[in-house]
């Protein structure tokens, strides 16, 4: 288990690798004007541009340029030429929302999902089950943004129920956190209730006629521990790889929409803002960040699936 850790923890830093390699390439090698002029942002002076072709070094070779890039990026030394900020101190600084809207809508859809999913297994065909699924098709295809807006007209601005947004931090008040994420975890969450209950439905049925699940019931094992150690634990494996994958995007910028519409003030507003602006080092920055998130939780989902089912280990220490 420890060889596959590690030989999965190599080959996540060799995607790292790849995909700054890539970011260098489109942000500052591919596009066909001076990088220089774009990094600067609008209305740039003739002498702000010639301090940043000196400051990224762009008249050195391309593997330079590449390694002045990263270093300002990772030792905290970007800055943002339109607003004059530390791109780094930034992210740090909205990385608490991200988290917060991230982590709480990731409980409420896996939770909500995994009960949705194994009810309809379970009354498969019945009224409870037709009911589930027209829930979860519906909440698959509401668009996010319009329900968001639905969510602020009547619960904010109509019955005054919930705050129009903001972010309260965890440490300051635990309760008005809370209160304050509960239209935005509810919102990021349905798409993916819906999808993971139609999926975990889907394994569990198809669980249900497998010979280990025959042999269980010959064993005089009760149905619902039936259903329970055999059925939903193994029907739960594709789970734990979609949420890894799901998660790891959200966190990455799929929860950009939501922060800017209930004005969270996270990294992915952070973003949204600097491509509304055309600042090109934030952009550089949070495209990273993304992609770390991605990446790590790709790879924390294979350790977690090879630990789950130890046939996955077998066959990568056959290769």
């Amino acid at each position: 288990m420890g060889r596959f850790a590690v030989r999965r923890l190599l080959g996540m830093l060799l995607v790292l690798f790849a995909i700054s390699i890539i970011v260098f390439l489109i942000f500052n090698v591919i596009p066909s004007s001076d990088p220089a002029s774009r990094i600067a942002g609008k209305n740039a002076t003739p002498q702000l541009v010639a301090s940043i072709e000196r400051t990224w070094g762009f008249d050195d070779p391309l593997p330079a340029q590449y390694w002045t890039m990263m270093k300002l990026i990772f030792t905290g030394e970007l800055i943002s030429y339109s607003s004059q900020l530390n791109v780094d101190e930034q992210i740090w600084k909205g990385i608490p929302a991200t988290f917060s809207l991230c982590i709480g809508a990731a409980a409420i859809w896996m939770f909500f999902g995994i009960l949705f999913g194994y009810l309809s297994a379970v009354k498969a065909g019945r009224l409870t089950d037709r009911a589930l699924t027209i829930l979860t098709l519906v909440g698959i295809s509401v668009p996010v943004f319009w329900l968001a807006s639905v969510l602020l007209y009547y619960l904010t601005f109509k019955v005054q129920l919930f705050p129009s947004g903001g972010y309260v931090p965890l440490t300051e008040n635990p309760l008005d956190w809370a209160y304050h994420l509960i239209l935005p975890w509810t919102t990021l969450a349905v798409l993916f209730i819906g999808f993971y209950s139609r999926v975990l439905r889907s394994n569990m049925l198809d669980a249900m006629n497998e010979d280990y699940v025959r042999t269980a019931r010959a064993k005089g094992l009760s149905e619902r521990q039936v259903r329970m150690r055999h059925v939903l634990r193994n029907s739960l494996i594709p789970i734990v790889t979609l949420f890894g994958l799901d998660f790891g995007a959200v966190v990455g910028g799929g929860a950009i929409l939501i922060e800017s519409i209930f004005n969270l003030n996270g990294v992915g507003q952070y973003a949204a803002d600097a491509i509304s602006n055309l600042d090109l080092p934030p952009i550089m920055a949070v495209t990273l960040f993304g992609a770390f998130f991605v990446v790590l939780f790709s790879t924390l989902v294979d350790i977690a699936y090879a630990y789950l089912d130890p046939r996955i280990r077998l066959e990568a220490a056959s290769r």
